[in-house]
């Protein structure tokens, strides 16, 4: 596990990047210090958690005890951490001033996903959005959106065909990468230097395009030879990422560079301070 130091409003949040889950974990003290105002974050945490357990709640249970580094004298001590699920679930329990934009933020994300599921289109325009206003160019986000639509009808062929999904999707898509890129997906991401990010959100126009002939590919060979089951489908994933992979060798060839490079199309940053961002957007056009 690595440990980082993230940033909100001045304050820092300690984190621990797991790589086999790839999450982020945040220490509950410091978000607690930091949307909470207190002078004694630990105090407070400790009376917060035995409120939550004398009233039954299961937000406890999010926590895990994470060796994370003291500011105090530099040496590693076992700390309540949570991922962004859980560090949502502790801020909706803050009674705080700072905590309520937060709470008024999962508020307008609930109520967009349920209008999402009555109106399913409407997911489409709200990450058309989200995209162009992250600052990817319209062109950029169009590939991007077709590639979700080839991603989803793969993994409809894959279904079809007696994948189960969850991990064999993620077997089969690494089988892929691999083919096409000569890299996993977490090797792609790490080389990219990439971590809870998306890996197809930081590929270039070129390998975004690439990755989707792939992920065609498989799945028309797929709809052609009816392969049964993972080892079969795994097969087929090679051929058709080797087809992605022989093109993207004829344009190196062509142009004298490298397809696949270190660059990332976005750095997001972290996701605490991207949701403080929102909110703050939200709150400026509201008071025009």
């Amino acid at each position: 596990m690595e440990n980082e130091i993230k940033l909100f409003e001045g304050n820092k949040i300690r984190s621990v990047w797991d790589e086999e889950k790839e999450e982020w974990y945040f220490s509950v003290v410091d978000v607690v210090g930091a949307l909470s105002g207190s002078e004694n974050p630990n105090n407070y945490w400790k009376v917060l958690k035995n409120r939550l357990n004398q009233e039954g709640s299961q937000l406890v249970t999010f926590c895990n005890q994470l060796k994370m580094r003291s500011e105090k004298d530099g040496k590693m001590y076992k700390t309540d951490a949570a991922d962004i699920q859980g560090i949502l679930r502790i801020i909706q329990s803050i009674p705080s001033p700072k905590a309520e934009p937060f709470k008024r933020w999962l508020s307008e994300v609930g109520k967009e996903r349920i209008d999402e599921i009555i109106d399913p289109e409407l997911s489409i325009e709200r990450a058309l959005e989200t995209y162009l206003r992250k600052g990817y160019s319209k062109e950029w986000v169009n590939q991007r959106l077709q590639a979700i639509q080839v991603r989803k009808e793969l993994t409809d062929a894959w279904q079809e065909h007696g994948v189960k999904e969850g991990k064999e999707y993620a077997n089969l898509t690494n089988e892929i990468s691999r083919a096409w890129s000569g890299m996993s997906t977490r090797e792609y991401k790490n080389y990219k230097g990439l971590k809870k990010q998306n890996l197809r959100d930081n590929m270039t126009t070129t390998e975004l395009i690439l990755n989707m002939l792939a992920e065609t590919a498989t799945k028309d060979i797929a709809n052609s030879s009816n392969p049964e089951g993972l080892e079969e489908n795994k097969e087929v994933c090679r051929r058709g990422g080797s087809i992605a992979g022989n093109a993207r060798k004829e344009i190196e060839e062509e142009t004298g560079k490298a397809v696949i490079t270190r660059k990332n199309a976005l750095d997001f940053g972290n996701v605490i301070s991207d949701v403080s961002k929102e909110i703050s957007d939200k709150d400026d056009k509201n008071a025009d």
